[in-house]
């Protein structure tokens, strides 16, 4: 009880540096860019439009994607992804990238890795402006479900940062996982269901059922569309984000002291 009162004290003495940090990393992203931030509206509206022309071959005549038209069926994909594959590559990275930093000021450790995840969501929550955009120039009939589009978003936030503690905390001591996690990703996002839809997979659509990123796209979709929660997968993302959470938090905090011993 004590450690966990330690922990929020800590993390209300600092929260400006906390901001300060996810300040930071925004501007190194963009850093080198004419556009800066502006990249977070322009990129997803790109990428969505290729994969529009090339996928939309694999569609049938009305151009419809599980209920909802495929620009906007891709893009919701598309964005939820990008936060997980953004927030964990670089929140895996944090503490090392912050090594000087570390051995020079004492700065509780999770900071870092929860300052990258945070500068990520900022920019996804930004990116939202363009898929409600194109859902308004497609004619999405708005729903009050769309008002539970919330709930996949912090349970893909809740396994962000405990995947992010997690990777934190094993690169620290085993930089190739890495490259292991680079390869993890591509499978996870060929699992998502991104630019094709599920119904054309058949029997082996239980495969994307394993895959929790997928449960949380799949019930932002369904919001999107006004089906409502599929009750399996709200239940497997929400057990499977408050796992990882934990064990992220418990293996980061008992960890933590070893850091500057291989940075």
């Amino acid at each position: 009880m004590a450690n966990k009162l330690h922990i929020i004290a800590n993390f209300k003495k600092y929260k400006y540096l906390l901001s300060q940090l996810i300040i930071k990393e925004i501007k190194l992203k963009y850093r080198r860019s004419y556009l800066g931030i502006v990249w977070t509206l322009i990129e997803p509206l790109l990428t969505m439009i290729v994969l529009t022309v090339v996928f939309s071959a694999f569609l049938g005549r009305d151009g419809i994607a599980d209920g909802l038209p495929f620009p906007v069926y891709i893009l919701a994909g598309r964005l939820l992804y990008a936060f997980f594959s953004g927030s964990t590559k670089g929140a895996m990275k944090s503490v090392r990238t912050s090594a000087r930093m570390i051995k020079k000021v004492y700065i509780p450790k999770y900071m870092y890795p929860l300052s990258s995840i945070l500068a990520n969501f900022l920019t996804f929550l930004i990116s939202l402006i363009v898929l409600v955009g194109v859902a308004i120039v497609m004619k999405v009939q708005p729903t009050w479900w769309m008002l539970g589009t919330i709930i996949p978003i912090i349970q893909l936030l809740i396994m962000c940062v405990g995947m992010g503690l997690l990777l934190a905390t094993i690169s620290v001591f085993f930089r190739d996982f890495e490259y292991l996690w680079g390869v993890a990703l591509m499978l996870i996002m060929y699992t998502c269901a991104i630019f094709y839809e599920t119904s054309r997979l058949g029997e082996s659509a239980w495969i994307l059922e394993i895959n929790p990123v997928y449960a949380v796209i799949k019930n932002f979709r369904n919001c999107i569309c006004g089906v409502g929660f599929d009750a399996p997968s709200m239940i497997y993302a929400t057990v499977f984000g408050v796992v990882t959470l934990i064990l992220g938090v418990v293996l980061f905090y008992k960890k933590q002291d070893e850091f500057i011993l291989h940075l």
